[in-house]
């Protein structure tokens, strides 16, 4: 599957609309089965709690992906993703309600490379809080 967007119909400047992923302690369970990572901060409020913690976090490489997820989806073919780095600046907390939490994906076209790439820096929050900082991917456009 070819990329959906076209390089030539991209500007640098361009921003990419945000779009909001809902976070809920379910999401979670199913994303320790996924990648194996049971560490009881991501499921279980007590423990989170006694180490300090606000509450259960997401895991760090949920986050990211839900930013991979925002690229992929806009891009429309997950294998036009050349390359994809993230730092964690803070952490996304959900509670153990119905609301759950929310990281608010958005992206803006940095720079036009050659062989129709561009870099896409994303910017990811949970709140007013920024999630990921020096978001950023390369993706092959048509």
């Amino acid at each position: 599957m070819a990329s959906t967007v076209r390089y030539d119909e991209v500007e640098v400047g361009q921003e990419i609309p945000a779009v909001a992923y809902k976070v809920r302690r379910v999401n979670l369970v199913m994303y320790a089965g996924a990648s194996g990572d049971f560490n009881p901060i991501h499921w279980n409020e007590r423990f989170a709690k006694t180490v300090g913690l606000p509450d259960v976090i997401a895991h760090g490489m949920f986050t990211m992906a839900q930013g991979g997820r925002f690229v992929t989806d806009w891009v429309g073919d997950p294998a036009a993703v050349v390359d994809y780095g993230v730092r964690f600046s803070s952490m996304v907390v959900v509670p153990d309600d119905d609301a759950g939490a929310t990281i608010t994906v958005g992206g803006v076209v940095e720079e036009k490379l050659e062989d129709k790439r561009v870099v896409v820096g994303l910017t990811a929050t949970s709140g007013d809080v920024r999630v990921l900082s020096k978001a950023r991917a390369v993706v092959q456009l048509s």
